[in-house]
């Protein structure tokens, strides 16, 4: 393993020294972007530094039309999706309307039968079910839907699209269009909205509109669409800087004050314990699945109703049921997960996967396990014909299913990730056509030695408590704001013990003075290799975080470890 270090501009660093940073301070803070001009901003952001909801593009024409229909007393049907971040999306904007006084109702399309989106199926289902419908509001979805947003033109029913997803060649003739990817702010700062951040803009927009209008009188009815907001942006993997930084940062310090009553009570049931400030694995791991599961195991509505409803039996049963999808979800990716392995053909270019048993749901989740378990290997999961796809990095999938999409009656997605539907009989023909051509590209690839790139190589004197409670200043980690990884070379090993339940994790002390203990989660079975290799030295990649556990003391959270590198084959 080669230890490298990011590159960072050496200016920046220099002038963020020269503020009074210490130089390793200076560099994490240069590494992600932060200059001498903002980085108060980026150490304290706060909603004072969100922009101007009017300055997004299209916002202001859609909440004209929007408040007509408010004052008209129009049927609105708020089009939304079944993940969470469609879910956050549409709960935002229908609490937003109701509180108006729209007469709005919200409408997901079923995921197996009718998929992602606007659909000849879902379209057909939403005008027989609200047949008094006027206008209809896409959230997180819609830029695409060019022949739907037609027919329901010629229907005589206005459509507005909010979405932040890509375009294709051509456009929809909405009404009003809101999407930064398709026209973004001046300044480029809302281009990374998830769905529910730019429905939280938008919102924002109706409010300050319908006082303007004598339409609301009432308070600030922001908290609980920025606690969605926030949530829906670490849950779609959002670049975490900019606005998404400060949506996120106050989603968390102000989750416990502003919550909705349905969100908090999901929080409870699935926190181990509650804390007293909430972080981000909490978003990603604990409350962002389980509004998934919904969607892909049951229906999302009942995620929405959670989200909306504020009668408390009611909202509490529905907590129950979806934390039930969550562990339904999880038996079902377990059981399909085992079968996908036991399915693997080894030294196979590509994995193309065929599960007898399963649901089209949790086929995208699995996908992502097998590959975690595989390495460097793109690997489709397939259910009924139905399949989902994950690709490392050196993969574009979208454009190798685009290659073998004569065996496909559709496919879509991006680089890393995409679904398709196979043709009857062809699951065959498409395992080899995509073998052969995940084969060519990487034949194509240099071959590159490991290298594991660290925000900096430390000695063991920085790694002080002041310098790692210092660190959660640059909090909220995730997606365009990564947790730093640093390095430690030349370590001897002092004692190796496991750790947890099943011992799945280690706990290792080193010999050199002022390096703290290291745990290394899901490290249990290297135990051996360690105490056989214990009499060679170690660099190691880590992250730092402040334990609480006994005296409060800085705790280092292995990623790595491996002889150094001179000695590996003496």
């Amino acid at each position: 393993m080669t230890i490298r270090e990011r590159a960072v501009d050496a200016q920046l660093v220099k002038d963020l020294a020269h503020e009074g940073f210490s130089s390793l301070q200076a560099r994490l803070l240069a590494l992600r972007g932060v200059t001498k001009e903002n980085y108060a901003d980026f150490l304290s952001p706060s909603l004072a530094g969100l922009v101007d909801s009017c300055k997004l593009p299209g916002i202001i024409e859609a909440a004209d039309i929007i408040l007509e229909a408010v004052r008209d007393r129009s049927k609105i049907v708020v089009f939304g999706d079944y993940d969470c971040d469609g879910v956050c999306a549409s709960a935002i904007l229908v609490s937003c309307l109701k509180t108006l006084g729209a007469e709005v109702v919200y409408f997901i399309p079923d995921r197996l039968s009718e998929g992602y989106g606007m659909s000849e199926k879902s379209v057909a289902r939403m005008l027989k079910t609200f047949s008094d419908v006027k206008l209809v509001v896409t959230v997180d979805n819609g830029i695409t839907s060019v022949s739907e947003i037609e027919e329901l033109k010629k229907l005589g029913v206005t459509c507005i699209i909010t979405d932040h997803h890509l375009p294709g060649d051509v456009l929809p003739d909405a009404a009003a269009l809101v999407n930064p990817k398709v026209k973004a702010d001046e300044d480029g700062l809302l281009s990374d909205l998830c769905g529910a951040g730019v429905a939280f803009m938008l919102a924002r927009r109706l409010v300050d509109e319908a006082k303007k209008r004598a339409l609301y009188s009432g308070g600030s009815i922001g908290g609980p669409m920025l606690i969605l907001a926030g949530l829906a942006t670490v849950t779609d993997i959002m670049p975490l800087s900019g606005q998404n930084r400060i949506l996120v940062f106050e989603a968390l310090r102000r989750f416990h004050a502003c919550a909705a009553s349905g969100i908090k009570e999901l929080y409870l049931r699935s926190a181990t314990k509650g804390a007293k400030q909430l972080g981000v694995k909490d978003f990603g791991f604990l409350l962002g699945p389980r509004i998934n599961a919904a969607g892909r195991i049951a229906n999302a509505s009942e995620a929405i109703e959670l989200l909306l409803s504020e009668d408390r039996e009611v909202l509490r049963e529905i907590a129950r049921k979806v934390d039930g999808y969550n562990l339904e979800r999880k038996r079902i990716e377990s059981e399909m997960t085992e079968a996908a392995l036991k399915s693997v053909v080894q030294d196979a270019p590509a994995q193309v996967i065929e599960i007898t048993r399963g649901h089209k749901g949790v086929a995208g989740i699995v996908a992502s396990r097998v590959m975690e378990k595989l390495g460097d290997v793109p690997v489709c999961v397939c259910v009924d014909g139905h399949g989902s796809a994950r690709s490392p990095v050196w993969l574009n999938i979208r454009d190798a299913m685009e290659n073998c999409s004569r065996f496909l009656d559709r496919f879509g997605g991006h680089a890393a990730a995409g679904g398709f539907q196979v043709k009857e009989g062809a699951i065959d023909d498409f395992r080899a056509a995509l073998c052969e051509y995940c084969e060519l590209v990487k034949a194509g690839r240099p071959a590159d030695p490991e290298i594991h790139m660290v925000d900096a190589v430390v000695l063991p004197q920085d790694l002080t408590l002041e310098f790692a409670q210092w660190l959660k200043k640059l909090e909220p980690f995730g997606e365009g704001n990564p947790e730093p990884v640093f390095s430690l070379k030349g370590l001897m090993l002092a004692e190796v013990k496991p750790l947890g339940q099943e011992a799945r994790h280690l706990q290792i002390r080193f010999r050199e003075r002022g390096v703290p203990r290291a745990v290394w989660w899901n490290g249990g079975e290297e135990i051996e290799r360690l105490r056989r290799d214990s009499h060679l030295s170690f660099d190691i990649t880590f992250s730092v975080v402040v334990s609480d556990y006994g005296d409060r003391h800085v705790e280092l959270q292995l990623q790595k470890i491996n002889p150094t590198a001179e000695q590996q084959y003496s």
